[in-house]
């Protein structure tokens, strides 16, 4: 059932968000990674740092694909069923960021900046001298909650209005496509990443992770249709779809549709 994969993949998603964090997200030096190193017990400290969701995505993937394959489920049914959840999940759990004061931009005078106290800053914005308590901050946690709802409801849009010449699988494709893409733009004003410059400009790991997961998808949506046959109706069939070939014109014998 659907609750014994959520117990398999839940907890490896939980050991790579941790694993993320540490080894590519936490801060450079003797006040982040080194000190993981240095003490690593502090690991399973969860709350010292925090978690990053592409862990999950990658922990997570894994294991849905061993559980399936384990259990002969159907794969791709699965990642359908996730790629139409996570943003909707997404979306609620980013306000989770809010009640913490963390996952916000520079400073800002826009009317929604949001106010951040000094004890929850990274510096310089620490600094309370030169960011005093009157001071700002891009509330990216908004952002990125406000296109995860925007995402689940044009995923849930598609998922009805071309439902039947979706593949399974599409839904999913969809969601690699929209959140990396969110991502990779909320990432220039992260003020808790360490960036690295290429040709003049500052990108990070999550920049890297998000073009090629839209690659990827964006490459593999574009030839699973481009050979897809055309749906059609034939007369006198009723709303039943069937499977045209292009090149002959034939009925073929199967339909794949998503529910």
């Amino acid at each position: 059932s659907i609750w014994d994969m959520l117990l398999w993949v839940l907890i490896p998603a939980l050991i790579g968000e941790r694993l993320y964090y540490v080894f590519i997200q936490s801060p450079r030096g003797p006040n982040g990674l080194g000190e993981y190193l240095a003490h690593p017990i502090e690991i399973l400290e969860i709350w010292r740092g925090g978690m990053h969701i592409y862990g999950a995505f990658i922990f997570g993937g894994i294991s849905i694909a061993l559980y399936t394959r384990w259990r002969k489920l159907p794969l791709l049914i699965y990642l359908d069923a996730a790629g139409l959840a996570l943003p909707l999940g997404q979306a609620i759990g980013r306000w989770a960021n809010f009640i913490n004061q963390e996952l916000y931009g520079p400073p800002t005078t826009l009317p929604w900046g949001l106010r951040i106290d000094a004890a929850h800053r990274i510096p310089p914005y620490n600094d309370t001298t030169l960011y005093p308590d009157s001071v700002r901050f891009q509330p990216l946690f908004l952002y990125e909650s406000l296109a995860n709802f925007i995402g689940f409801a044009l995923i849930f849009w598609i998922s009805r209005r071309f439902e039947k010449r979706l593949r399974a699988g599409d839904l999913f494709l969809i969601y690699l496509i929209w959140y990396p893409l969110v991502r990779f733009c909320l990432e220039f004003f992260r003020t808790d990443s360490w960036f690295f410059s290429v040709l003049g400009l500052h990108f990070n790991v999550v920049h890297i992770l998000s073009v090629i997961t839209i690659i990827a998808a964006a490459t593999i949506l574009f030839i699973r249709h481009r050979t897809q046959p055309q749906i059609a109706a034939l007369q006198g069939a009723g709303d039943t779809p069937v499977m045209a070939d292009e090149e002959t014109g034939g009925v073929k014998n199967e339909a794949v549709e998503v529910h």
